[in-house]
């Protein structure tokens, strides 16, 4: 099958992090680790998996970060490479284990990539505390190898699987589970989701990002807000946590930060009550909520008084960080969506002088919703299916896999390329 390959090595972290600067032929091009090959397809693992034929995967800015090694080497031990990239997936069921019940040939699927100890190969009684809490995003075996398989589609593949499942938390990032950026991949029961038939390729491919956004602001308790919200960052998750905000009957003001006309729009018709750029228009938006300006001797312009109950910071740089814990109301709550990682200079003193609430939130999960117990996704289809034009216009670009550069630098350059969401379509030109 053909496949995007991405390697971490020592030398590709020097080539990108030098010459990347000036040439992205060291990030994504030929003189990367980054590449199109042809990799054997993997094997079905055993009864309870799912052999899927991937018709669209996102781009996600995850991604962008790890081929360009932006990203904080922090997580790397929960990852195995040389791994097929792609954890945005949509794709449509060619083969299912005899314990698979709940989706059948030919159905299109979503999938859940963050690994479950099940799905690693753990009985029941070695389960990890957060997978046996519904949590299993935050596995805490993703960084040790799975037990042999003992079942007898797994044995004897050719070394893939004899020594037990890779060390990993998320298909895409996985040296045995190929991710969305091939024609094919496997996954295990647990993480396979149909998808309605009302509900278009181009939106049922957000399915992973909007479900980010849907376990932020069920797991903040931002649906209880009093006071108004602010969403800063121009991606799909942010889009994703204004459009779960109001599918999910948040009620109180929604203020979203966005750069360019194109992303403003959208975040209004997501349910935005008001979108402001970044800078003064953003300040005029604090002060709007009663908040006071004073000037420190030495520094940036500090706050006092109004302010926003809940900040969601789905960007994760050092100043967005920063406007996320200045912006927010005495108690208020912080909650980082984007994947924040090393940032420097970054002044924590409102974080203890107001009190603050700061909350990282990392995939899906088990969620209480609607007096329902369900896994995020599942919640996410159904609003998707509720009304599925609303998300019509966030995929802007499609790709075939043989332009994943082209792919990327339209992901990477939004503002020249005009992309809210960049897919790929693995299979045909």
């Amino acid at each position: 099958m053909r496949a995007v390959e991405f390697n971490v090595t020592i030398p590709g972290y020097l080539l990108a992090r030098s010459l990347g600067r000036l040439s992205d032929a060291f990030v994504y091009g030929r003189a990367s680790r980054l590449g199109l090959v042809d990799r054997t397809p993997p094997p079905l693992p055993g009864e309870d998996w799912v052999r899927i034929e991937v018709l669209l995967c996102g781009i996600c800015g995850s991604d962008l970060g790890n081929v360009s090694y932006r990203s904080s080497p922090a997580m790397e031990p929960f990852g195995s490479f040389p791994a097929v990239l792609g954890h945005e997936i949509l794709g449509r069921v060619v083969e299912v284990g005899s314990g698979v019940t709940h989706v059948g040939v030919g159905d299109r699927v979503v999938v859940d990539p963050m690994l479950h100890c099940e799905a690693r190969g753990w009985g029941v009684d070695s389960w990890c505390r957060s997978c046996a809490g519904g949590t299993h995003a935050t596995c805490e075996l993703a960084g040790e190898r799975g037990p042999a398989p003992t079942t007898p589609a797994a044995q004897g593949s050719g070394g893939l699987w004899d020594g037990g499942l890779s060390p990993g938390s998320t298909i895409g990032y996985h040296r045995d589970l190929p991710g969305g950026w091939g024609e094919e991949m496997v996954a295990h029961r647990r993480q396979v989701f149909a998808v309605p038939d009302g509900v278009p390729d181009r939106v049922a491919v957000l399915a992973e990002p909007l479900s980010i956004g849907v376990h932020g602001v069920l797991q903040s308790g931002a649906l209880q807000a009093r006071g108004p919200v602010l969403v800063i960052g121009s991606g799909a998750i942010a889009f994703g946590t204004i459009w779960a905000l109001r599918t999910l009957g948040h009620a109180g003001r929604v203020v979203a930060q966005m750069k360019r006309p194109h992303e403003a729009a959208l975040a209004g018709a997501l349910g935005a009550d008001e979108v402001v750029a970044p800078g003064e228009e953003a300040r005029e938006a604090l002060i709007g909520t009663g908040a006071h300006a004073y000037m420190p001797v030495v520094g940036a312009e500090v706050y006092a008084g109004g302010g926003f109950d809940v900040v969601f910071d789905c960007v994760g740089s050092q100043s967005s960080v920063a406007q996320a814990i200045g912006y927010a109301s005495a108690r208020g709550r912080v909650v980082l969506l984007g994947c924040a990682g090393q940032l420097r200079k970054l002044d924590l003193t409102f974080v203890w002088a107001h009190e603050l609430r700061i909350q990282g939130h990392l995939g899906y999960g088990a969620e209480e919703w609607d007096g329902r117990r369900l896994h995020t996704f599942a919640i996410t289809l159904e609003r998707m299916a509720a009304d599925p034009r609303a998300l019509g216009d966030l995929v802007t670009h499609v790709f075939p896999l043989k332009q994943y550069r082209d792919a990327l630098r339209a992901a990477d350059d939004h503002r020249r390329s005009g992309a809210l969401k960049v897919a790929l379509r693995p299979r045909g030109d």
